[in-house]
């Protein structure tokens, strides 16, 4: 308990800070766009950079265990388009956002601190793998879905020309193909860049949660509380369900491995998933939904701890 509230502590402590700079009138609702828009173009860029280019692909190429991890997460996306898209008949657009916040688990700045205490050093090859799979897969083709749910019509080779040109301009889609490059052909920065790129990566997490503070001050939850429980429920409790039921297709030897796997998709969401829904104009209900799923988790955390022998 203690181990999950010293983890939890600080993001509440950034997101209770954005809240009051708002609420108090230090800063405006307004300038946490402005904000987001520096994480999403500029600090988050580097930081997928550095978890790919940093790591050799080899040490995040664990096969059966990337795809149990990838499986499970990519049977909660069906599960959530299929919740959001044909049972409520809501557009691609909203369950690729929906979804987004179900199968991405906050793996560098919860999962990683709890990951060491089961693991110790084996955390970090851990972590690369949660990466490959969150940063190489699902946030490609959930960011393509949501493009896909802007198509303006046309006819289709058009749409999809339109939503190519708009990834290939999207700065974390490209940060993710030059790390890979980088780690495939084990080229290195130059040192002033890569010292930037530790800075700015460094400012992500920090501005993104006292972002998502001020997003929530004055914010109203009416009419939101469906969408927060599906999330919520989505990311606590299916997730880690959906990586368990993968691996009785997916037999694995390693019970530790298994367990922490599990547990990581257990985790709450990245921490920018508001900044990610902010493009389509959903932050708000992002926000809500990631400092509730953070409350919860200290609960669902240490249940998933309890109920796979690790607590």
């Amino acid at each position: 308990m203690l181990t999950i509230l010293s983890v939890t502590g600080p993001i509440f402590i950034l997101i209770a800070l954005g809240f009051g700079a708002v609420h108090q009138g230090v800063l405006d609702r307004s300038d946490m766009k402005g904000l987001g828009g520096f994480v999403i173009n500029f600090a988050l860029p580097p930081l997928l950079f550095n978890a790919m280019a940093q790591r050799s692909l080899a040490e995040a190429m664990n096969f059966r265990l990337l795809l149990a991890y990838a499986l499970g997460s990519l049977g909660v996306v069906a599960a959530g388009l299929m919740i959001v898209c044909i049972v409520q008949k809501r557009s691609l657009r909203s369950g690729a956002i929906v979804t987004m916040g179900m199968a991405l688990s906050n793996s560098a700045f919860i999962g990683f601190p709890v990951a060491q205490q089961l693991l110790g050093k084996e955390a970090s090859a851990m972590l690369a793998l949660y990466a490959a799979v969150e940063n190489m897969l699902m946030l490609p083709l959930l960011l393509t879905l949501a493009e896909i749910g802007e198509k303006d019509g046309g006819h289709w080779t058009q749409v999809m020309r339109g939503i190519l040109k708009r990834l290939l301009k999207n700065p974390m889609i490209l940060a993710i193909i030059l790390g890979v490059g980088f780690s495939a052909s084990r080229l290195s920065l130059p040192l002033p860049i890569a010292r930037a790129f530790d800075m700015l990566s460094g400012a992500s997490a920090p501005v993104a949660l006292f972002c998502i503070g001020g997003t929530l001050a004055g914010l109203s939850l009416k009419g939101m509380a469906g969408d927060i429980g599906t999330v919520v429920i989505g990311k606590l409790i299916l997730h880690p369900l959906a990586v368990l039921a993968a691996f009785f297709f997916l037999p694995f030897d390693n019970p530790t491995l298994k367990t922490a796997a599990i547990i990581n998709a257990g985790m709450p969401m990245l921490s920018i998933y508001p900044l990610l829904g902010q493009k389509y104009g959903q932050e708000g209900i992002c926000a809500a939904a990631l400092v509730v799923a953070t409350i919860m988790s200290f609960f669902s955390i240490s249940a998933w701890l309890w109920l796979t022998g690790a607590g």
